[in-house]
């Protein structure tokens, strides 16, 4: 088994950064594959940023391409999405979630296995 616990969330004006942290524990062979979703009030969750396997490779959404960078500290087992230029649309419950590694996926919610909690970003205008 997975366990993944975000932390990071929080308020922030318009224009700020944060950085959110997935740390994850157990089983962590099984989290190759490592994404980031938000799910906004009243909408549906989507993807947001993913990262893959030991060379790295990254994707991001059109709408945080530019704005968002994923990383990955292995040693720690922990994936991070620095958010810069936040604006009050990112608003949203982050989540983190992973799997074992796979070559096209990780850009929907059914490819994951194991999800965290979430954290909330408020991004105030």
């Amino acid at each position: 088994q997975v366990q993944l616990v975000e932390s990071g969330g929080g308020l922030v004006q318009a224009g700020g950064s944060l950085r959110l942290s997935c740390a994850a524990s157990g089983r962590t062979s099984s989290t190759s594959v490592t994404g980031w979703f938000r799910q906004a009030p009243g909408k549906e969750r989507e993807f947001v940023a993913v990262i893959k396997g030991s060379s790295g490779e990254t994707a991001y959404a059109d709408s945080v391409k530019g704005r968002f960078t994923i990383s990955r500290d292995n040693i720690k087992n922990t994936v991070y999405l620095q958010m810069n230029s936040l604006q009050p649309e990112d608003t949203a419950v982050y989540y983190c979630a992973a799997r074992t590694y796979c070559s096209v996926c990780g850009f929907t919610d059914s490819d994951y296995f194991y999800w965290g909690q979430g954290t909330q970003v408020t991004v105030s205008s």
